[in-house]
């Protein structure tokens, strides 16, 4: 299976709670944070609905 690599480049105050939500649930609670995780469709649907706060690349 394919990984993502996802890193939070913008901060998310300012944003709606579900998106902070989401950031947390990928598992980001810091700026500049990378994680590492499977491209299943449930992570692939959460980083195109916070895409403006991430880097993504394909490992």
């Amino acid at each position: 299976m394919k990984k993502l690599r996802i890193k939070q480049t913008k901060s998310g105050i300012g944003y709606p709670a579900r998106q902070k939500r989401t950031l947390i649930a990928l598992g980001l609670k810091r700026m500049h944070q990378t994680v590492e995780l499977d491209a299943t469709p449930q992570i692939i649907g959460m980083v195109k609905k916070i895409g403006h706060l991430l880097t993504v690349e394909e490992i």
